[in-house]
């Protein structure tokens, strides 16, 4: 088996500058603090490049896909080049086995140095255990991934609807949500392990992980993109080295 080390760093950064997504749009500064990049220096030379998004959702932990880094062997710890945030430590999921039906695709990166809301970065809000979003409720996906087609804000498509032959039939888990299908919009690979963003409540929670959709195309009418639905791995998550409960559940 050949095993690749490259080096790996977490950029928390608060707005996009490369024309990537909300919808489409760039963000404004300032704004989805809890977004960060997850980039590689696949040859030792001090140049990092994005490969995923993911979630700040403890001043220890980052959140995201499962598949994200389960191809790779990461040399994890800062590195002498002006790193925000730097790894420690991978916890994957205990179920994932490498294939996106199966669901569970979700990972938690553990950080050398705690971080703290500061203004530029923040800790996101999560939702409650097992809670899920109505039909037709309106999220928005944040992410550096390569975009190219129209673009909107998906709307949630229940898991009934989507679990359909027609849609993702059987792939569909309820341990995951559905958003857009709609035609209009498009999640790359560097998007995937990003936050599906949602207000509820009167606060922003992070209510999916980017895991997969439709490959090669723009987004197929009843090909909604499909995220890992984080609500239902809460308690997996806070068993994690005692990851705080408390200080995310408003």
């Amino acid at each position: 088996m050949l095993l690749l080390s490259i080096k790996m760093h977490v950029y928390a950064r608060t707005y996009v500058n490369n024309g990537r997504v909300i919808g489409g749009s760039d963000a404004k500064p300032n704004t989805w603090k809890w977004q960060i990049s997850l980039q590689l220096d696949l040859y030792n030379e001090g140049s990092f490049s994005h490969i995923c998004g993911g979630s700040i959702v403890d001043s220890f932990y980052i959140m995201t896909a499962a598949h994200c880094i389960i191809r790779w062997v990461f040399l994890l710890g800062c590195q002498s080049v002006p790193l925000h945030l730097c790894g420690k430590k991978i916890i994957v999921h205990p179920d994932w086995n490498g294939d996106l039906a199966n669901g569970n695709d979700i990972a938690l990166l553990k950080l050398v140095n705690p971080n703290y809301d500061n203004g530029y970065v923040e800790i996101t809000n999560l939702p409650y255990p097992d809670q899920t979003l109505p039909h037709g409720f309106t999220c928005y996906i944040t992410g550096w991934g390569l975009m190219d087609c129209d673009l909107g804000t998906p709307a949630v498509v229940e898991h009934a609807a989507c679990s359909q032959p027609e849609w993702w039939g059987s792939i569909a888990l309820k341990t995951m949500v559905c958003a857009g299908g709609d035609g209009l919009m498009i999640i790359f690979q560097g998007d995937s392990g990003g936050p599906l963003n949602c207000l509820t409540d009167g606060v922003w929670r992070v209510h999916g992980v980017v895991s997969y959709g439709p490959a090669g195309v723009c987004n197929q009418k009843f090909k909604p993109t499909v995220f890992t639905r984080v609500s239902s791995f809460l308690h997996w998550m806070y068993s994690v080295n005692n990851m705080h409960e408390a200080t995310r559940m408003k």
